[in-house]
């Protein structure tokens, strides 16, 4: 298994490097790619940990070689989020970012599964899917946007407030990854919630990301929870190509929803996505701020495809 991750030296790409090196199953390569030069040193530094994962480093003109043959690729690359900024105020940056490093995927690994991760994910999602169609290898089952990060931070902060172990908490969030657009379903895990709690974690839930951008005052944005939550996706898309099926939740592209792509709950398999499953019921304040968010989606949805289709 090889899997290849693209912005490796950065803020999410090291630590999310050293994840995977602790943790991809024995026999299988790690490729670093970044276009900072201290990419090769991160590589020498993660292969003197005793692992049996193989660690190699790719400098800014070894694109096609860092993909060449990958099974996986993971793309944190891209600029962070300041105090200020919106995830939509990265467009213009990382649109053209993810655009070049996918087009580069489709010759050196066309039948590769990508993990997104650079945000706005609801518009790099659709720029990567859009790419991939414009070079005749597209596949959806492989087009993953990483929304798992949503997930873990609704386990944490649903535990803090209810005194609950977040390791034993199965949530589901769907929608997509940004504001409002991310729909914790907190109706279908079974505890009690008052209204107030409600309107309380939602939000906090939805803009977990800007509490860190501003806890960070400029230095930064998510980099430590973004780069476990990107490895806990990988490694379960890992497994299930290795036949170890098992369901999570991913902005993917869908049939029968208002919106072309979605979050919602998938199992993964062998292809990539094997099913996209149902969202269940939800709640009537559920069903409120799916409909309210809707609009917002299909803007940030267009916003990608237009990108690649007028580049």
């Amino acid at each position: 298994m090889k899997v290849t991750v693209l912005g490796a030296a950065g803020g999410i790409g090291q630590p999310l490097s050293l994840l995977l090196k602790n943790a991809l199953p024995a026999g299988s390569q790690l490729s670093l790619y970044d276009v900072s030069p201290i990419v090769p040193g991160v590589a020498a530094d993660l292969s003197h940990i005793p692992t049996n994962v193989h660690v190699s480093g790719h400098g800014a003109d070894q694109l096609e070689s860092a993909l060449a043959g990958s099974d996986v690729v993971v793309i944190p690359a891209g600029v962070p989020r300041k105090p200020g900024m919106t995830r939509d105020d990265l467009f213009n940056v990382n649109a053209g970012i993810v655009r070049d490093l996918v087009t580069a995927g489709a010759k050196a690994c066309p039948n590769a599964c990508y993990a997104i991760i650079t945000n706005p994910v609801n518009s790099t999602v659709p720029i990567a899917a859009e790419t991939l169609r414009k070079a005749g290898v597209y596949d959806r089952r492989k087009v993953f946007g990483v929304t798992m990060l949503d997930v873990i931070r609704s386990q944490t902060f649903v535990g803090e407030k209810k005194g609950l172990d977040p390791v034993t908490l199965k949530i589901n969030v769907i929608g997509g990854h940004s504001g409002d657009t991310i729909i914790p379903l907190l109706s279908q895990i079974g505890v009690e919630f008052t209204r107030d709690e409600l309107e309380s974690l939602t939000p906090r839930i939805q803009n977990a990301g800007t509490e860190v951008v501003e806890a960070k005052a400029g230095g930064g944005s998510a980099t430590l929870s973004m780069a476990d939550a990107g490895a806990r996706f990988t490694l379960k898309l890992v497994a299930a190509l290795g036949g170890d099926e098992n369901v999570q939740c991913a902005f993917v592209e869908v049939d029968g929803q208002p919106t072309q792509f979605l979050a919602l709950p998938v199992r993964l398999g062998r292809q990539g996505v094997e099913a996209v499953l149902d969202a269940g019921q939800l709640s009537e304040y559920e069903q409120g701020l799916f409909d309210a968010m809707l609009p917002g989606l299909r803007a940030n949805i267009e916003k990608g495809i237009s990108f690649v289709r007028n580049s």
